[in-house]
């Protein structure tokens, strides 16, 4: 009777200790909703191949808080709408710890009341300033925004003494996003549009709105504000033309892909960028040198193919979820919330992260590196 006792309590005490090990053991869900396909692929597509190498590197290197992260990612299809019933998804089927992603400012946007609601801290990668502007408890972002891209291309353009600008802005979330901010700018600025037109993310010929521009007078420049395809679409028509004023792009293009799609017809566009581009190009003591070309290579390594800034930015949120897990000591959604938003110093592959309760990105205008194509390659820009 006492041996089948202290059986049965020895039987007990393994299973509370094989359950403390299996719970121990839980992974850390971190959930995704990429433009892996569609218009926006040129941005999801790095983003999540981003995801997929670090969770697995940091899971071979023992994990965070002696866990494995478990990634469950969707597809959105450069689709809002998709993008709103895969957040439910995540948030009521997967219960994920914490989102990294949308792609896309329209995604995003999509996401956002869901997951202010179930209160699940969620870092974007997409790059219009509503996101975070006005700021919302939950919700962050890692790129640069619209309104510092339009500060950045207005100021280069002012210390070339060009005042008169055409903008050509994509009808998307971030090409509206965008054509809104630079309005705004260019009144603070004393910059004039003399001409402002727009195109939709899946035109394949923008000529009709580019000879508008070209028959404009005054136009000393043209600022095209978009994302994906699009943009070498109106390079290649640009030229076709036969327009030679200076030709300037926002952040939404900054990939090695984008030279690619443009060719010939790239080469002279500037445009404002992280410093991951050019990092071999970076001074020694540039406290990103370190991190960009540690993530290029292990990116290129893995892919056999060039970095983006977008892939870059999936990295950065990663990296700060992580840090911020390891400081709250916990996954409890509410100190991970109050650790992201805590986070000081971070040096990433966009810049130099400090944010705030007032301030869910925490970059400055530091942190953008005005770039130009020069022989099919990006150049730090005179």
């Amino acid at each position: 009777m006492v041996k089948h006792s202290l059986l049965k309590i020895v039987t007990a005490a393994a299973i509370a200790v094989g359950s403390l090990s299996a719970f121990a053991a839980d992974p850390i869900k971190i959930g995704s909703v990429l433009s892996v396909t569609g218009p926006g692929a040129f941005l999801g597509d790095p983003e999540l191949k981003t995801l997929q190498l670090y969770i697995e590197k940091i899971n071979k290197e023992g994990g965070v808080l002696g866990r494995q992260l478990q990634l469950f990612h969707y597809d959105d299809g450069s689709d809002a709408g998709k993008a709103n019933g895969f957040a439910k998804r995540l948030l009521d089927d997967d219960k994920v710890d914490v989102i990294v992603g949308g792609t896309l400012t329209g995604s995003t946007m999509s996401m956002i009341p869901l997951v202010e609601k179930a209160e699940v801290p969620f870092i974007s990668l997409a790059g219009a300033v509503v996101i975070v502007e006005p700021v919302k408890k939950w919700v962050f972002k890692t790129p640069h925004t619209d309104r510092m891209a339009a500060e950045k291309v207005f100021d280069d353009m002012k210390k070339h003494n060009i005042t008169k600008v055409a903008l050509f802005s994509e009808t998307s979330g971030f090409g509206a996003s965008g054509k809104k901010e630079t309005e705004a700018m260019a009144a603070k600025m004393g910059i004039t549009l003399v001409a402002n037109e727009t195109y939709g993310p899946k035109d394949t010929d923008m000529t009709p709105q580019l000879t508008k521009i070209k028959n404009t007078a005054g136009v000393q420049a043209v600022f095209v504000f978009g994302l994906g395809q699009g943009p070498a679409v109106v390079n290649k028509n640009y030229r076709q033309l036969g327009l030679t004023l200076p030709l300037y792009h926002a952040h939404g293009v900054a990939s090695e892909e984008f030279i690619k799609l443009s060719g010939t017809a790239a080469e002279g566009v500037r445009l404002p960028a992280a410093a991951l581009l050019v990092a071999n190009k970076l001074a020694a003591n540039d406290p990103q040198k370190p991190v960009v070309t540690a993530y290029r290579k292990a990116y290129s390594d893995r892919y056999k193919e060039d970095v983006s800034t977008f892939g870059g930015h999936a990295y950065d949120g990663l990296m700060i979820v992580v840090d911020a897990f390891k400081r709250a000591g916990s996954t409890d959604k509410a100190k991970v919330r109050d650790a992201i938003e805590a986070t000081k110093g971070y040096i990433g592959t966009g810049g130099k992260v400090t944010m705030s309760p007032t301030d869910h990105m925490g970059l400055d205008q530091s942190a953008f590196i005005m770039l130009e194509i020069k022989n099919g390659d990006w150049t730090i820009a005179k």
